[in-house]
């Protein structure tokens, strides 16, 4: 255990509990939507482009490049945040793209937004991402703008360059799977984003971001996704079903700060927070590279070809979801039933 990284209590209510309680948490709710959209729209599960087969489900779009790709995503915001916390949706909307560019072990190079408003009320939320802008690095280069909207709307779009890929879809059987999670942060209550950025130094931020292309490049790891809204164990699902296997994951090795709800800290979205599928020869040098700038990492389950997934905690283990049965967001391989 590293000093970044301290004991989580136990669940505050039975591991059953738990499970249902997760399973039916807003985030999920929000990663099952995808799973609509994509049986509406009827995509295959990978288009081509330039004659190259190009995965969809991913944290981004990686399109073969010259000698590496280029990464393209977008985020777009829920009414309620933008309103309630305009300067802090702006900031997000830089930095959670930026998060999807390095989960891809890419980095990033612009982002475009398209903001909706009412007149000047426009104006933190624009200050929220020029300050990200500027302490992520990466330019704000143009977009789209409406003053005459009746709310608050933003969306934000982002380009980037990786050299080798980590991906949704090469979690392999037998891996660990490894959490790694910026405690040294808070709750933006009411929400539960957990904002270890705002306020920390920009050389430092920058630093740890570099650990994931470092760790794609140096071949210790193919797969992998930034923690979302879906939290800690939704993000493991939307990975293990876009890779086709299962997981038995440990509740009490997932690293967490103390003093904090347990259920709540398992469907937090952090600032930085990503997933790892990573072999036993490799696991040693990934936890070294995020435990040397203080960045809480473990292994935190071990990845099989099951495609269930069961939650383990103090010597108990219960399910949480068979993917043979049941898509959560519709990317992974063809099912087997259900």
């Amino acid at each position: 255990m590293t000093r970044a990284q301290s004991a989580c209590p136990a669940a505050p209510a039975s591991l059953v509990q738990l499970a249902d309680t997760l399973r039916n948490s807003r985030g999920i709710a929000h990663k099952r939507d995808i799973r609509e959209v994509m049986q509406t729209v009827r995509l295959d599960l990978s288009t081509r482009i330039a004659g190259q087969t190009i995965a969809i489900g991913d944290d981004c779009a990686a399109i073969p490049d010259g000698d590496g790709y280029l990464l393209f995503a977008i985020e777009g915001f829920i009414n309620e945040f933008v309103e309630k916390q305009p300067w802090f949706a702006g900031y997000c909307g830089v930095m959670v793209n930026v998060s999807d560019i390095y989960a891809m072990g890419g980095r990033p190079m612009a982002v475009v937004d398209a903001l909706w408003s009412r007149g000047d009320a426009a104006q933190p939320v624009l200050e929220g991402l020029l300050k990200a802008s500027e302490v992520y690095g990466v330019p704000l280069i143009g977009g789209h703008s409406n003053r005459r909207n009746d709310r608050e709307q933003l969306s934000v779009a982002i380009v980037g360059r990786a050299r080798r890929l980590l991906t949704s879809f090469d979690a392999m059987p037998g891996d660990n799977l490894v959490a790694a999670i910026d405690l040294r942060g808070r709750f933006e209550e009411p929400y539960s984003y957990w904002n270890a950025s705002t306020g920390t130094a920009a050389e430092r931020l920058r630093g740890d971001l570099e650990i994931l292309p470092s760790i794609a490049e140096d071949g210790l790891s193919a797969a992998g996704k930034d923690i979302s809204m879906a939290g800690i164990i939704g993000t493991a699902l939307m990975l293990l079903e876009c890779s086709g296997v299962g997981a038995i994951i440990d509740l009490d090795a997932i690293p967490c700060p103390p003093d904090v709800d347990f259920a709540r800290w398992l469907s937090a979205f952090p600032s930085y927070g990503f997933l790892l599928s990573v072999s036993d020869a490799a696991l040693p040098e990934v936890l070294s590279r995020f435990t040397a700038r203080d960045i809480a990492c473990a292994a935190i389950g071990r990845i099989d070809d099951t495609r269930e997934v069961h939650l383990h905690s103090h010597g108990h283990t219960t399910p949480f979801w068979d993917l043979n049965q049941e898509a959560l967001i519709g990317c992974g391989p063809e099912r087997s039933g259900g």
